[in-house]
């Protein structure tokens, strides 16, 4: 609501001469509350149809009351007209404090404001944009600071030759969990999918980075695997593993019985060849001894 013409400034501790007061709620000052046309005639920065019934009139404080107004103003849909009046102690006389348009408990109102660095997410970063890294970024440290990582170390003591910055402990932390949680890490739908020895750390086309994160990350190098140029983790999988083979699995045939039916079968007379014998009669000789 802004400021309510405060009549007295709160009151220090001034030792023994402060007294405590229990503090005790507005009581509505009446002469104010009557003044509903006084507080309606101050709204004149608009039109008169602009401003609609009176809704309600609160107790700010001793001889202090703010009346609300309906607001008809196009686009301010649920807003009210705020007017706050006061009088003197022994006086009927009211003037008017401030008046203000506020949004009532309905009110249409834009979303909170949030800065620019909160509202950018991965991948609004196109094509000729600039994103500035503020100085006292956390995953940042200079360059001359120890960074805990021995391959950046090696860099950085050569003053005038490595890198102004370099990531910072806290830096690596967040992007190492942030990886792990995502689509790198072991969780992805892809690794879950894919065989349990399937795993990047066993890849050949798995390239370790460099310094602590080598233990933990690489980036993978295979054509036709879904994160070709992508740093994983080591526990993540795709089925385009280096190792993985497509093992012949074999099914077992099923066999049938053999059932003969007799009503299928045609007899035929077959006649028998010159030298051809009952089985009644005797075996005839070789003709040598």
């Amino acid at each position: 609501m802004g400021s309510r013409c405060d009549l007295w400034g709160s009151v220090g501790n001034n030792g023994r001469v402060t007294s405590r007061i229990a503090a005790r709620a507005a009581r509505l000052d009446q002469v104010c509350a009557d003044a509903v046309g006084i507080a309606r005639g101050a709204i004149t920065d608009v039109d008169p149809e602009d401003i609609g019934e009176h809704l309600e009139a609160i107790a700010e404080g001793d001889r202090v009351v703010t009346h609300f107004f309906e607001s008809h103003l196009a686009g301010y849909r649920g807003w009210r007209w705020a007017v706050t009046v006061t009088r003197v102690p022994r006086s009927r006389h009211v003037t008017i404090c401030e008046t203000v348009l506020l949004p009532g408990p309905d009110a249409l109102l834009a979303p909170g404001w949030v800065p620019w660095n909160e509202r950018v997410q991965p991948g609004d970063l196109g094509v000729g944009d600039l994103m500035p890294t503020a100085p006292d970024d956390d995953r940042l440290a200079p360059g001359y600071v120890l960074s805990d990582d021995s391959a950046v170390e090696a860099v950085s003591w050569e003053l005038g030759l490595g890198r102004s910055r370099v990531m910072s402990k806290d830096g690596r932390i967040e992007t190492a969990q942030r990886w792990y949680d995502g689509d790198a890490g072991p969780e992805a739908p892809i690794s879950t999918a894919a065989p349990r020895n399937a795993r990047c750390g066993t890849c050949g086309f798995y390239l370790p980075l460099a310094g602590s994160m080598r233990q933990m990350f690489g980036v993978c190098g295979n054509l036709y695997a879904p994160d070709d140029g992508r740093a994983v983790s080591a526990d993540h999988g795709c089925g385009a593993h280096s190792e993985a083979l497509l093992a012949t699995v074999e099914q077992p045939v099923e066999e049938l019985p053999t059932i003969y039916d007799d009503s299928e079968v045609e007899t035929m007379a077959v006649s028998r060849g010159h030298g051809s014998v009952e089985s009644s009669e005797p075996a005839e000789d070789y003709g040598h001894s």
